[in-house]
């Protein structure tokens, strides 16, 4: 065989059509920038060790942690061993940590510290000689997004974004992806000029719910959806994101950004286009694509944002009990900010399927309690044979595909009360995950890190997404700069009144999770 000809090993053993052969990572290893935050403590170490213990990472897999800490190895390898004991969804076995652990190192410095990046890369290639992890080695920028572009820039001056013959070298970058839409082109300009754009893997933790997925099941798998899944049957469509919790320490972050740059224009742009979406010709990722940006590129902002945008503020009132502060009341907020907590925006999108039904998405902070759902609202039946007074309590069919905490699906529709007398009112059919299958549901970010090893991009967002995305809130948000401030809504309720008003003026009114 001549020397330029590369053999590949085929397991003879492995059936590709046995589902009981889960998808296995290769040899691989995975480098988190700002290892010390909360986002690489409570979630993506854990994820690693979760991967682990369920068998789907490589015996050589690696771990290095990229940080301004001054630590050794095994001060790194006991901060992630704490945060696995505390967050980590399986049992914590120390076989499988120990295995682990062999793999982890630490490098120490800034961004701009050119010193560390070339530590950083002796340390991958001695892993690569001790892990054997054959030079495939994913970037997690788990940082503030104004230091993606310098990140992504010190890997392609010190050589680490480019692969050695044969491996792979890629980029997981976490959102916001810019904060509107030019800014977003300059930072996909940044990133593609040094990491192709196949190896670009920008998170949306949501698309890792097995929930989120789960809609593509509901809506193709089943043929009793299909023919009532458009404008003929469906009055609306309501899509809610809503924390019970304030800013935390977070307020560097979130003043200046919001609600709708840090939850419309990402994850409740997505379940809009995963609920709306034709169907794929395939599940690979350019077919998904393709469909999800037909519905993003037909979405259609109202004429008048006065009436049919609102944002919010939340005040000071109590919640779960305990008295809470006021946004602006928030350490490191300044009293005159105009930053949203809560906001709702009326969508329509101009296709054949969808035309006319409005499309209403809202999020906030300090609302009534945690919980994420999309709302499939069903028109009245045209014509009811029963007494006025027999259906005083029977509201419109509703199909609810609960994202979390209580993952699941519920149908509402109308039935006979028990008794002699004809009276119809909603009753509840109820799916819950946690009940009809034995297995617990993975952590998003489990499903996402082991995708980004096989290099599967099925639920990251495109670049052109972003951008999509973006073309539709930047009008809102401008609008919003130049017309008065915030509404004002008690911490622990459900959002300004002028949410509701805008609603009622539809002739509807929100779904209470």
């Amino acid at each position: 065989m001549s020397d330029d000809v590369e053999e590949v090993f085929v397991n003879p053993l492995r059936d590709p059509a046995d589902r009981r052969l889960p998808r296995i990572a290769g040899p691989s290893g995975l480098v988190i920038f700002g290892v010390t935050g909360d986002l690489s403590r409570k979630k993506l170490m854990p994820a690693v060790y979760d991967l682990a213990n369920r068998g789907l990472l490589p015996p050589g897999f690696s771990l290095i942690g990229f940080a301004r800490r001054d630590w050794e190895d095994e001060d790194f390898a006991q901060v992630v061993h704490d945060s696995v004991k505390e967050h980590a969804r399986t049992p914590f076995r120390e076989e499988v940590w120990q295995q682990l652990a062999k793999g982890m190192r630490f490098v120490q410095g800034e961004f701009v510290d050119n010193d560390a990046f070339e530590k950083l890369r002796a340390t991958i290639e001695e892993l690569d000689k001790a892990q054997g992890t054959g030079g495939n080695f994913a970037f997690y920028l788990s940082v503030p997004p104004k230091f993606f572009p310098q990140v992504v820039q010190q890997l392609k001056a010190h050589g680490l974004a480019d692969p050695p013959k044969g491996s792979w070298r890629r980029a997981v970058i976490e959102k916001p992806f810019g904060h509107d839409l030019k800014s977003a082109q300059e930072l996909n300009q940044v990133v593609h000029s040094v990491f192709p754009r196949d190896e670009v893997f920008r998170i949306d933790h949501y698309l890792g719910k097995e929930t989120v997925q789960n809609i593509l099941a509901l809506r193709f798998a089943n043929s009793m959806f299909e023919p009532i899944w458009n404008r003929s049957y469906v009055d609306h469509v309501q899509i809610t994101m809503a924390e019970d919790i304030g800013i935390g320490g977070r307020a560097g972050y979130y003043d200046g950004i919001g609600s709708a740059r840090d939850v419309i224009q990402n994850h409740l742009l997505q379940l809009l286009a995963l609920t709306a979406i034709e169907e794929p010709a395939s599940f690979h990722p350019k077919a998904l694509v393709a469909e999800k940006l037909k519905v993003l590129s037909a979405v259609r902002i109202p004429k008048d944002l006065g009436r049919h945008t609102v944002r919010g503020q939340y005040t000071h009132g109590w919640q779960g009990g305990e008295e809470v502060l006021g946004y602006l009341e928030e350490e490191g907020i300044d009293p005159q900010s105009t930053t949203d907590t809560y906001a709702a925006v009326k969508l329509e999108i101009n296709n054949r399927r969808w035309a006319g039904v409005p499309f209403y998405l809202r999020t906030g902070k300090r609302l009534g309690r945690r919980v994420t759902e999309i709302a499939v609202v069903f028109q009245r039946a045209p014509y009811l044979p029963f007494d006025s007074s027999a259906t005083e309590e029977l509201g419109q069919n509703a199909l609810v595909i609960r994202v979390q905490p209580d993952e699941g699906v519920t149908m509402r529709f109308g039935s006979k009360v028990p008794g002699t007398s004809m009276e119809v009112r909603d009753v509840s059919m109820d799916f819950a995950y946690g009940e009809s299958f034995t297995e617990s549901s993975p952590e998003a970010y489990e499903r996402l890190i082991l995708d980004v090893l096989l290099g599967d991009a099925n639920l990251f967002p495109r670049h052109q997404e972003v951008e999509e995305s973006w073309r539709i809130l930047d009008p809102i948000e401008a609008y919003w700069d130049k017309h008065g401030r915030p509404a004002g809504y008690e911490s622990g309720t459900w959002g300004p009144a002028e949410a509701d008003e805008m609603l009622a003026r539809d002739g509807r009114s929100w779904r209470r999770p």
